[in-house]
């Protein structure tokens, strides 16, 4: 099955209002820029999607990506574990003023939550925030002498991940440390729409290489000169 997508604006056609969006990354490792800023192209011209929420690693930075979601008002909910950073006036406005929520989670629980959704698990453990503000109001319960917190699992209508290479069935490799959180919400989104640098026939990636199969992604799109989010702050970029 070919899941190649002609353009970015046809790959994020289908994300509707008040979807829960993941959107891969760690800073601008793996960090699909390009489908993000399509999506914001297709709201500027038709006012949607809008009441999004946002699931990554941070809020956003400078004027581009993801902060130019938060700016152009499209966001309602960020669902992520550093949303103060260096440059990232676009939440902290938007925060302060009452117009978005934030869910706060720690990394490793972030990520596990993420997993767990991909895997069925509606559930799960763990000892990160007992004690603290983020646990209150969470069921705890006692194992070996130790206290953990229950954390439900995170599943999105869509996502939105970068690879490095991608075939025509939708087999996903990363490049390095690029992988972070891809791969989780490939497996926990139930559309899956990745850009890659490179599209190759089926059986051109090495089965030991496909890190994402292709059964959970369902659009494919190639952007052979991907901007990096870093370069594009450093160089003044607004996208809002």
């Amino acid at each position: 099955m070919d899941k190649t997508t002609a353009n970015l604006r046809d790959a994020v056609a289908d994300i509707a209002d008040g979807a829960v969006l993941m959107i891969g990354g760690f800073g601008g490792s793996g960090a699909p820029i390009e489908l993000i800023h399509a999506l914001a192209d297709r709201f500027r011209e038709t006012g949607s999607p809008s009441k999004l929420t946002i699931v990554n690693n941070n809020a956003g930075n400078g004027k581009i990506g993801i902060a130019a979601l938060l700016k152009l008002g499209m966001v309602s909910k960020v669902i992520c574990s550093f949303p103060r950073t260096v440059d990232s006036h676009a939440f902290t406005e938007r925060y302060l003023s009452g117009e978005i929520e934030l869910e706060l989670v720690p990394q490793g629980t972030l990520a596990e939550r993420i997993r767990a959704g991909g895997a069925g698990i509606p559930a799960f453990y763990t000892p990160t925030a007992y004690g603290t503000d983020l646990a209150h109001g969470k069921p705890v319960q006692e194992f070996e002498g130790k206290a953990y917190v229950l954390e439900r699992w995170l599943k999105a209508d869509a996502a939105l991940v970068k690879a490095e290479i991608g075939d025509r069935m939708g087999n996903l490799s990363y490049r390095l440390t690029a992988r972070n959180f891809n791969p989780l919400m490939c497996m926990a989104a139930k559309m899956t729409i990745a850009q890659v640098s490179c599209i190759v026939e089926p059986g051109e990636i090495k089965a030991t290489e496909v890190i994402t199969p292709g059964i959970y992604v369902d659009k494919l799109v190639e952007v052979s000169h991907s901007v990096q989010e870093e370069v594009m702050i450093r160089a003044g970029v607004e996208y809002a």
